[in-house]
């Protein structure tokens, strides 16, 4: 891999890493960890993350669907997802991710997850709560549909439990979710994980991280290049 070209800290403002997403993608946790560990070997690039929801499933029921239903809706049966399956949870493995889909018996709709996301950007702790939803959902088959299991989740990253729980039982940021779910399609983004740079720069799939700082690299040559990302 050829060497990374470093800057000081201090020549560009924050790179913007849009990440599209669901919260019942495997390849989105997969490429979300991929992601966060290209980022911690480049911690003196100055990175902000925005996350972008995006609703596989929209037509899921608030209450979510039987895992068995969703997967002969979604692979025609148990034993084709079995096969898919057991490939992501082997990539997850190199990630440090546990997979486990037999622990999984709903699958949920996701606004309300996305929703809460939302509410713990306000605060700082979105990029902390992504991971929690997604290694809850993933790793120990919590139920996002759940308002209760996706308060707990917001307490054990450090926000108001209580908080989240009367936030979840409002109708806020609802709109604003469909919004943002409709503006991805409408940008072409029919797929996920997407990672837009900057709003200049998009890749989607759950790339490995040399492919990420290599797009990351492009971003910050653009930065320096002084196209309107200096302070």
């Amino acid at each position: 891999m050829n060497a990374i070209t470093q800057y000081p800290p201090s020549a560009v403002r924050s790179i913007v890493i849009e990440v599209v997403f669901d919260l019942v993608c495997p390849w989105c946790y997969l490429g979300i960890a991929r992601l966060t560990r290209m980022l911690s070997a480049r911690r003196e690039v100055p990175v902000a993350i925005a996350w972008r929801p995006f609703l596989l499933h929209p037509d899921i029921a608030p209450g979510g669907l039987p895992r068995h239903e969703y997967l002969v809706r979604k692979f025609g049966g148990e034993e084709r997802a079995r096969r898919l399956q057991s490939t992501i949870a082997e990539l997850g493995r190199a990630e440090g991710i546990a997979f486990r889909f037999d622990a999984i018996r709903r699958v949920p709709q996701t606004v309300d997850g996305h929703r809460l996301v939302r509410w713990a950007a306000r605060q700082g702790a979105a990029d902390a709560l992504v991971p929690a939803l997604l290694a809850a959902h993933f790793c120990e088959g919590r139920d996002l549909s759940n308002h209760e299991v996706l308060a707990a989740i917001a307490g054990a990253v450090g926000l108001d439990p209580a908080a989240a729980r009367a936030f979840l039982a409002s109708s806020e940021e609802v709109e604003a979710v469909h919004a943002e779910n409709l503006r991805a399609h409408r940008l072409g983004i029919n797929g996920v994980p997407c990672f837009v740079l900057d709003g200049q720069f998009a890749i989607a799939g759950a790339q490995e991280p040399e492919v990420l700082e290599r797009l990351l690299d492009v971003a910050l040559s653009e930065a320096r290049a002084g196209r309107g990302f200096y302070d």
